[in-house]
């Protein structure tokens, strides 16, 4: 009877999780003698399985051997079940797989970014925890009508998640590994993590910053790692231009680009200015930064990639915030505020038009909109047949998003 006593209080854990609870009884069940009797099921698991079907099971051991092989393969755990299990017997560590690193780094790094941003402007943030009932979840800070900060938002989401035959067909455009092209599944496990964020400051003279890294993996049947990539950037956006600003900004990511191959830069700075550019205005969001997407060189890079991913992130704060620091009290006119209010109307343009990840968002079963839209700004204008005046600053700022420049 001793040796049955651990399974038996497995038996007991599981059948009262509903969300893994066939998985794990159905592994109690593979370390519980055949020898058991249906008086030492636990009342939870005859329901499960029903009085006749357990005393089957634990009758014949032939019949409890097909009971137990079959099963396993028909209703074996889902990677979210898979990673849930996984971090709370080993925790996150740098053996772990990427996906649960990325998690643990997203989520490490918003809370350094919320915090310096607090200290900026004086306000506490907004922090909702949301789950997804398909996996996964997330947490969204939000700061509005703050004193430096009309908004910001600094959001982490990860998602797990099942790609249908359609949306694997469409990615095998860019990601030939996704499943073999003889042989394409129905359907595909998923997960994306990544951290967003957006900030818009009350004076028109400091510049709205955007930032997202990402990280997305689709898993084989066994758990395994199939297809990766990651993504991701960050660029500024003035309403009124200070070239230093734009040059800072610039150097800042140029260094952390050459530090892991001389090629990022000159490469993913065009990838901004192409990707961040409304194509009805003719002109681009802001004077760029950097941008890159479906990055997977090789499964030998992708531990490289993941520090190149790290090091962009955390050179954020010690780059945007010297900027604000210097334009937030500055003084401005009404005119200028006005001016501000129809630039934001161009970024809203963008986000709603033209950017691929609000698409993406808004399209995934069970998106969380708030998240998604955290992006937006609090206040814009849109008025008719609005023109900057001739060799005024404003017409500047226009002429540097119509020609992109080389700031570094």
């Amino acid at each position: 009877m001793a040796s049955r006593r651990p399974a038996l209080r497995l038996l007991a854990q599981c059948s009262s999780r509903s969300q893994s609870s066939g998985w794990r009884c159905r592994r109690a069940l593979s370390s519980l003698p055949s020898s058991a009797t249906t008086s030492e099921a636990p009342a939870p698991l005859r329901r499960y399985l029903g009085w006749a079907a357990f005393g089957l099971l634990v009758a014949s051991p032939l019949a409890y051997k097909m009971a137990l092989d079959e099963p396993l393969r028909m209703d074996s755990p889902t990677l979210a079940e898979r990673d849930q299990q996984l971090k709370a017997e080993q925790g996150v560590s740098d053996v772990s797989p990427m996906r649960l690193r990325m998690e643990k780094f997203v989520k490490e790094q918003q809370k350094l970014i919320v915090q310096a941003l607090q200290e900026v402007d004086g306000t506490k943030f907004r922090v909702d925890e949301w789950q997804r009932k398909e996996g996964g979840g997330g947490i969204t800070c939000v700061l509005q009508d703050g004193n430096v900060f009309e908004k910001a938002g600094v959001g982490v989401s990860v998602v797990y998640g099942t790609l249908p035959k359609p949306a694997i067909l469409k990615m095998r455009a860019n990601h030939k590994n996704i499943a073999d092209g003889d042989n394409i599944p129905d359907s595909l496990e998923f997960f994306a993590a990544g951290l967003s964020l957006i900030v818009h400051p009350k004076n028109p003279m400091a510049p709205t910053v955007h930032l997202n890294y990402r990280y997305f993996e689709t898993a084989n049947p066994d758990g395994s790692p199939g297809a990766w990539w990651f993504g991701g950037g960050c660029d500024l956006t003035p309403c009124y231009l200070f070239d230093e600003d734009a040059v800072q900004f610039h150097k800042a990511i140029k260094d952390v680009c050459d530090k892991h191959d001389k090629e990022y830069y000159p490469r993913f700075k065009k990838w901004c200015d192409d990707y961040f550019y409304n194509k009805h205005r003719g002109e681009g969001r802001g004077v760029g930064g950097i941008f890159f997407d479906d990055l997977d060189e090789s499964v030998s890079d992708r531990e490289n990639l993941f520090a190149f991913v790290q090091d962009a992130l955390k050179s954020f704060l010690p780059t945007y915030i010297p900027i604000v620091n210097r334009r937030k009290d500055m003084p401005f006119t009404e005119k200028e505020k006005e001016w501000q209010q129809v630039r934001r109307a161009r970024y809203v343009e963008f986000n709603l038009v033209h950017d691929r990840g609000t698409a993406f968002g808004l399209n995934t079963p069970g998106a969380r909109v708030e998240s998604i839209l955290m992006s937006m700004p609090l206040t814009a204008s849109w008025r008719y047949m609005y023109e900057p005046e001739p060799k005024s600053r404003e017409a500047r700022l226009v002429e540097v998003l119509k020609n992109p420049k080389e700031w570094v």
